[in-house]
Formats: structure tokens, sequence, C-alpha cells
């Protein structure tokens, strides 16, 4: 029901996007090819997934927390290339697998994002103190907490549109 845009095809307003992500990957993603149907959407995700990427938050951390929300949610597309991005980070096999079948982690520190992550999402934000407490104890700030709900909140749009266009 979706186009799979072309760089051709696509609405004017998304056609800067995509050349920039063709340039930074060397292809094109069909699951932008697909949010490129909305410029407003897939500009600001990739602005909001762009920003996420500068956070204090260590690189594998972020993608624990992009990870917990993409299998929660079911979406294999993200499954599969935060899974890459996760291997060019040097995670372990282990860690990978955990995050795919949305399992716990070996590692307590990373452990304590993805569950901190869930909570947020299972709560609606309401964490308790303890709960947020917990993850502090790992050596996380409040800053980091904010962080966890601005990667709660960029791939939260990008699962439910990525599954919403089949991509």
């Amino acid at each position: 029901m979706f186009v799979e845009h072309t760089l051709e095809s696509a609405p004017q307003g998304s056609r800067r996007a995509m050349e920039a992500t063709v340039q930074r990957l060397g292809h094109l993603p069909r699951a932008v090819a697909k949010l490129a149907t909305s410029p407003h959407l897939l500009d600001g995700f990739l602005r909001l997934s762009a920003m996420f990427e500068q956070t204090t938050l260590e690189p594998v951390a972020r993608e624990v927390v992009i990870m917990a929300v993409a299998a929660r949610n079911g979406c294999e597309v993200c499954v599969a290339m935060h899974t890459g991005k996760l291997r060019a980070l040097g995670a372990d096999d282990a860690l990978v697998a955990a995050l795919c079948e949305a399992r716990p982690v070996g590692d307590e520190r990373l452990e304590a994002v993805r569950r901190f992550a869930l909570l947020v999402l299972d709560t609606a934000g309401a964490v308790q103190d303890a709960d947020l407490r917990a993850f502090l104890a790992h050596g996380y700030t409040r800053q980091h907490a904010l962080e966890v709900v601005m990667g709660i909140g960029t791939y939260t749009m990008s699962t439910l549109a990525n599954r919403l266009t089949r991509a």
C-alpha cells in the first residue's frame, strides 16, 4: 500500500534527506524509501536519530535502547539494521542475540539500560523512584535517563512507521 520511492518518485520534500542517506550509507534503505511518502516524518526521524547519536549515552547503550524498542514493537527491519550496527560496534554475539530475542543481557550495566527503557515504555514515563535509583546506581545520570526517553520517542516513531509501511 505504501510506495517504495526512488529519488525520482519521492515527494520533493523527501529528496534531500534521501540523498543524504544514500551519501552516508552508500544505498537507500527500503525503510527510508517507504517513509519518504511523508517528508515531515522522514526528516523528523532522521534529525532525531542524528541528535540521539550525539547524546552522552555510550554508543552500545544507545543501541540497547533502540533494540529494546524495536524488539518490543516487533520491527524486524529495525532489529536487522541495528543488529548490524551492534556488530560494527564490536558487540558480542550473546548481547546481540539477547537483544534480538528481547531477553535480559549478560552485561549488568547494559541490562540496566534495557530494563529502564522498557520500564519507561511500560509505565508511559511514570517510572517509580526506586527504578530510577536502580538505573542511576549503574553509573547513569538523570541526563542519561532523559536521553533514553529521547531514544524511545525517536525509535517508537520509526518502528511504528516501518510496521505501518511494511518496510
